[in-house]
């Protein structure tokens, strides 16, 4: 059979809900045969990413509403609604809110796909799992996620 489109309204798509985001799917890894993932992600004000890298996948952030700050190879980048930041291969990431009390949109696109897959394996997972460090560090390194720490003590943001 062969595939043709798909169609996912507002709010629409696999969800994943955690306690500083929730997450929609829009367009899966199956949906592209692998080249692919998009995804809506809406930060809550306790949102923060520590500092991580992926080797061999590329990820872009398309900024829907809110400010974000993303630390990216070194510098501090301040991303209001409209901004685009795109991260090749290979280059250390964190993000975090711009503001206290204060929520963001976003769209993220992950290339090639595989995050949504990530995703579901975290969604079926026990707490007891989740607080499971060697897990958590398999799990992360099976879908090229290569944690570095914390989110670095912000500095001034080289672009604004």
């Amino acid at each position: 059979m062969t595939k043709r489109y798909s169609f996912v309204r507002p709010l629409g798509g696999t969800d994943y809900e955690w306690s500083a985001d929730h997450a929609y799917v829009k367009v899966s890894a199956h949906d592209t045969d692998g080249h692919f993932t998009l995804m809506e992600d809406n930060l809550k004000s306790t949102f923060a990413l520590g500092l991580h890298r992926h080797d061999h996948h590329a990820e872009t952030f398309y900024i829907l509403e809110g400010n974000l700050d993303f630390h990216v190879d070194g510098d501090w980048i301040t991303a209001p609604p409209g901004s685009c930041l795109h991260i090749p291969p290979g280059i250390p990431h964190a993000c975090v809110m711009s503001e206290a009390n204060a929520s963001a949109r976003m769209l993220m696109i992950f290339q090639p796909a595989g995050f949504d897959l990530y995703l579901a394996e975290l969604g079926k997972m026990s707490d007891q799992q989740l607080n499971a460090p060697l897990k958590m560090q398999e799990l992360a390194r099976k879908y090229d996620i290569i944690n570095l720490g914390d989110v670095p003590e912000r500095g001034e943001p080289v672009i604004k």
